[in-house]
């Protein structure tokens, strides 16, 4: 059991103590979580990937992150834009992704939206709502929020530019997980600031 606060990892580092379950988890926490993130496909791809996410933990989407970079055409907006029926029907059949309609379809339509905005414009959506001064270093997991006065005005402005599933949580993990904000505890030693 643990308080939330950080713990000594397999090299005896202190990490979150989320990351310490799997090497999977080690991995993405230490080289990739909470880094900045830039580039309107690759954000395209974590706000997918946070949407599938949705309910589920965080290792299952991590797991298949291969399968949904293939299943989505590497997550180019360009051309899961272009995707068919019959790719949708596709998708709903692939062992390799999670195969959830509501899920796949604001997939598709997200893509649509995009095709049609202009380069950058997803990256500065998103970047625009990076906190102007980061908040305290949580010292505990308990000290981390769910949602923002941000990621609530970033899911707003996602959703009046015609984007879906994409509520305030999300928007605060797509948050965290593109480096907006670094809520790696205190003592972490993936923590930046």
């Amino acid at each position: 059991m643990t308080d939330g606060t950080a713990l000594a990892g397999p090299d005896g580092a202190l990490r979150c103590p989320w990351a310490l379950s799997t090497e999977d988890y080690v991995a993405y926490h230490d080289e990739e979580w909470g880094r900045p993130v830039h580039g309107d496909d690759a954000l395209y791809e974590r706000l997918s990937l946070e949407a599938f996410q949705s309910g589920l933990s965080w290792i299952t989407i991590l797991r298949r992150r291969e399968g949904f970079r293939a299943a989505f055409a590497g997550f180019e907006i360009a051309k899961v834009a272009t995707f068919t029926d019959a790719d949708r029907d596709r998708l709903l059949v692939d062992e390799g992704i999670i195969r959830n309609r509501a899920k796949i379809d604001a997939t598709l339509a997200n893509a649509r939206v995009l095709a049609d905005w202009a380069p950058g414009d997803l990256d500065e959506l998103i970047w625009s709502h990076a906190p102007s001064t980061p908040g305290p270093a949580p010292k505990a997991l308990g000290d981390v929020p769910a949602i923002t006065p941000e990621s609530t005005a970033l899911s707003k402005a996602l959703k009046k530019r015609g984007l879906r599933f994409v509520g305030p949580t999300t928007a605060y993990a797509l948050m965290q997980a593109c480096g907006l904000v670094d809520d790696h505890l205190a003592t972490c030693v993936a923590r930046r600031s």
